[in-house]
């Protein structure tokens, strides 16, 4: 088997739970470097990465002509630059999402990495959350009939203002629709491809926030409404999923489990029951057929993070055809220009406008 030796550029959060332990665990992929200057992190990354050299330069990971590809786990408005600068490089590169700030950011970058011939791809593990792996099954059963409306939530519960991350500075690039926004953007591109037009309401709902912290984005479809949302302030859980059809109805509640477990390192990737929900997050479907009502459990699909390294893998090796594309990542990141402007504008958007 030929091994892909992969340079990490970034171990805080999104580095040591959704990167590493993936890498780390799928065969062909071998993490070599690791770039990061906290020593609380680089402490961590030396006890669970013994085998990886640890530098406080990403250039020596962007230049290393033993580094095939580059993993990048750093503030959006870093992405661009060191993506950019990856494929200059000869490398294959995985961007955390969002892929950029901007649409014309990610064109420049699809034009660089055709030129080099090099897999680029962004990071969209939740294609893999057991609760979307679920929805999937569920609209392919035709139990539903003809989907009329779709809704998905990404909620968090936090009422203050985290200290000293970007992740709250208001820039370009930072607030909940481009952060958990762009997951779920990308899941309705998956079920359902570019949209007909937009319409976006972004709000600033904490006390002295300087980020959107809630939105509600509709993607309108030919005869399908799409609504997506996300909120700081949900105490009280909210379904994750609804789906409305001509035949019945699916509600589901909880997030999918692996990053809490990843989080935790206490469990293994390789344990059978890896991504498995517990029963009571389990969704309902309620429909009709020809025999009459039905009220069901719709027993979870097991979550399965690791599939999104092992098509880097086959991708970069030439087996299978990449999953996560470049162009599916700059569309995202189209969707989120036209609901700011949306927003901005109070009207709907033609996705083509």
């Amino acid at each position: 088997m030929e091994n892909i030796k992969v340079g990490l550029i970034g171990y805080g959060m999104g580095g040591r739970v959704f990167h590493a332990p993936l890498i780390d665990h799928v065969k062909g992929l071998e993490l070599v470097r690791i770039r990061e200057t906290r020593e609380e992190n680089i402490n961590i990354a030396k006890n669970r990465y013994p085998q990886a050299e640890i530098v406080s330069d990403a250039l020596s990971i962007i230049n290393d002509p033993e580094i095939d590809l580059v993993v990048l786990a750093v503030p959006n408005s870093a992405h661009y630059s060191l993506a950019h600068a990856s494929l200059l490089a000869g490398k294959h590169v995985v961007v955390e999402k969002p892929f950029t700030v901007t649409s014309a950011e990610a064109d420049d970058l699809i034009k660089l990495a055709n030129e080099k011939q090099k897999v680029l791809s962004v990071y969209q593990n939740r294609r893999w959350d057991s609760d979307f792996l679920t929805v999937q099954k569920v609209m392919e059963s035709g139990k539903l009939g003809r989907l009329v409306e779709f809704e998905s939530h990404f909620d968090r519960f936090r009422n203050f203002i985290k200290p000293d991350t970007w992740k709250e500075e208001g820039s370009l690039g930072t607030g909940l629709l481009y952060d958990l926004g762009s997951h779920l953007i990308d899941q309705a591109q998956v079920l359902f491809g570019l949209p007909e037009a937009v319409t976006c309401f972004m709000n600033i709902q904490r006390d002295n926030s300087h980020i959107v912290d809630n939105f509600e984005l509709i993607l309108h479809y030919p005869n399908l409404k799409v609504t997506i949302k996300s909120g700081m302030l949900v105490k009280e859980p909210l379904p994750k999923y609804i789906l409305l059809g001509t035949h019945g109805s699916f509600v589901k509640y909880g997030l999918d489990i692996q990053e809490a477990t990843l989080n935790e390192a206490k469990k293994s990737l390789t344990d059978q029951d890896w991504g498995r929900e517990p029963d009571n997050q389990w969704g309902t479907i309620n429909y009709m057929d020809e025999h009459g009502d039905h009220r069901e459990t719709v027993k979870s699909i097991n979550g399965n993070y690791p599939a999104y390294y092992e098509n880097i893998y086959e991708a970069i090796t030439g087996k299978s055809e990449l999953q996560v594309t470049p162009e599916q990542g700059r569309n995202t990141i189209r969707i989120i220009e036209l609901a700011m402007k949306s927003n901005k504008e109070r009207r709907t958007i033609i996705y083509n406008e």
